[in-house]
């Protein structure tokens, strides 16, 4: 059967498409800047000021948003927490006269300040960078508007002179080798053992559904054109972005519709999104549905990000989605990039405050998902309870699995406690259990995302494990993005010990961002499915 995808070009109009938006905050059609649409949250009923994404005025530090702290520990806390970390210190092989050592103690040290006196956590973590000149922006990284209250909360919590204090000087302070793997036990994990056979073979229906992969969009609604977009340092494309070889000249100034080292302007965005529907061919059908496999947020640094900067992007786009690709729910999923502080998401197993300090965002997302008709209200409530994870059935029966991938993404603090535990906040239990009730019902599943960067081999070959025992009886399809690279991927049985054609288990389709920023043109993938087999 001829493919039903009609390739043709596409040329973006001239002007803004100014009946996008009803109001704007500048003139719409003025092509020497990008525009500024006023926008206003369904959710929150708020609408988003200029001051947010005026590209001549960013923002030196989000001093808006609550940055949560630990609570006070008691002094028999403090007293048993020290004697663990001593006995740790004492045991762990890598203590001698080196930048190991010396990063685990000083760990200790910012452990016991984090327990009893948690709003100093962050000046030790800021002396600690100095101390060690790790950088010279220790202030800006790890103070207490950035990320030095999440790794108090993170120091409170983990083995600091054992497995955990060595994960964290390895991969964030590169002063420690990396922890050895530590043993994965899934003794009673699965409910039943997998069918043998496992998969019976479905009839074609000849009937092929168009659906929709997009991911990495990354908008930059601070996006000045003009401006340096072969800058040197920092975000690119942005008013205080520089050639420290051409300090009083811009060497390339930066095109409406974007650069390779910058992020996604509106224009581009909104061409994108005009550009898939006359590519994909599906201008009067829209797709049977879209998958996003995760970050809608610009590349800014941490003291440029704030709560509302991430839930604008949120709002904007999946309301762009909604109304440019016609027909068909969009199965979003967060990446690391959506949410504040970028990558961090806490497990549940913190408890109290503690565990709820991101349901801003879930929140947030789910209820926006609801307001597009994307998700029914079982989903949603999933979405909310799960850090924006859910599974929805859809009424031909196929099943979406959406997963929070930053919950075993190597950059997320919160990862680096309790490192020997495979599921430290459930999500893998979440995606288990969902799996099994698919199997239980015959049903098959789409599911999304698996995190690219992992923290360690532990929770790698727990998803492998998970993958090969539900595959390719349940799990038909895995997606996920954040290479921004157009590429796939094998599972393979026995976390690929022998690859070959007999042990391929599932695929793993990894879509192109529409951000150009890693040197790259924009990009989408449209699958072509069968409606009986998918």
């Amino acid at each position: 059967m001829a493919s039903l995808i009609v390739p043709q070009n596409f040329t973006a109009p001239g002007m803004f498409p100014t009946s996008v938006f009803t109001k704007y905050y500048n003139n719409p059609t003025a092509t020497s800047a990008q525009v500024q649409p006023v926008i206003s949250d369904p959710v929150t009923h708020e609408v988003y000021p200029f001051s947010l994404t005026d590209p001549n005025e960013l923002p030196l530090q989000d001093t808006v948003d609550p940055h949560i702290l630990p609570p006070m520990a008691s002094p028999s806390t403090i007293l048993n927490q020290a004697l663990q970390q001593i006995h740790s210190i004492n045991n762990n092989s890598v203590f001698a006269n080196n930048s190991c050592a010396r990063c685990l103690t000083m760990l200790e040290v910012l452990k016991f300040v984090s327990l009893a006196d948690p709003k100093h956590g962050p000046d030790v973590m800021v002396d600690i960078c100095n101390t060690l000149k790790l950088s010279t922006t220790c202030e800006a990284t790890f103070g207490p508007l950035a990320d030095g209250s999440v790794i108090t909360q993170v120091a409170a919590n983990m083995d600091a002179g054992g497995y955990d204090g060595q994960g964290f000087c390895s991969n964030f302070l590169r002063l420690c080798p990396s922890p050895a793997t530590a043993p994965l036990d899934l003794t009673g994990w699965f409910k039943k053992p997998k069918p043998n056979p496992s998969h019976k073979t479905k009839t074609r229906s000849g009937k092929r559904l168009k659906v929709l992969h997009i991911s990495d969009f990354h908008i930059d609604p601070r996006y000045a054109t003009g401006a340096e977009a072969n800058c040197t340092g920092g975000t690119c494309c942005r008013t205080n972005a520089f050639n420290s070889a051409s300090l009083n000249s811009t060497v390339f100034p930066a095109p409406r519709f974007g650069a390779f080292l910058c992020d996604t302007p509106m224009a581009l965005g909104m061409a994108a999104l005009q550009a898939i529907p006359d590519l994909a061919d599906t201008k009067d059908t829209g797709f049977a549905w879209t998958i996003y496999t995760g970050d809608l947020v610009s590349h800014d640094p941490e003291n440029q990000l704030s709560r509302n900067y991430i839930e604008y992007a949120e709002t904007i786009l999946y309301d762009l989605f909604r109304r440019m690709l016609g027909t068909g729910p969009v199965y979003a999923a967060l990446g690391n990039h959506d949410t504040y502080g970028q990558a961090q998401d806490a497990p549940s197993s913190l408890g109290g405050a503690l565990a709820q300090q991101f349901s801003w965002n879930y929140d947030h997302v789910a209820d926006l998902w609801k307001h597009e008709k994307w998700l029914p209200e079982a989903a949603v409530q999933l979405a909310k309870k799960h850090y924006a994870g859910y599974m929805v059935k859809r009424v031909d029966g196929l099943r979406i699995i959406s997963l929070n991938t930053d919950m075993w993404y190597r950059a997320n603090y919160f990862n680096y406690f309790n490192m020997t535990d495979p599921d430290v906040s459930g999500m893998l239990r979440f995606l288990t259990d969902e799996l099994q009730s698919a199997e239980d019902a015959g049903d098959r599943v789409f599911y999304s995302p698996i995190a690219y960067f992992t923290i360690c081999l532990i929770k790698v070959l727990a998803v492998y494990q998970i993958v090969d025992r539900y595959s390719p009886h349940v799990i038909a399809n895995i997606f996920f993005g954040h290479t921004h690279e157009d590429q796939m991927s094998i599972f393979y049985a026995n976390n690929g010990t022998t690859m070959s054609a007999e042990t391929a288990k599932a695929l793993s389709w990894i879509g192109p961002s529409v951000t150009p920023i890693t040197n790259l043109n924009s990009g989408f993938r449209v699958y072509e499915v069968d409606s009986a087999v998918r």
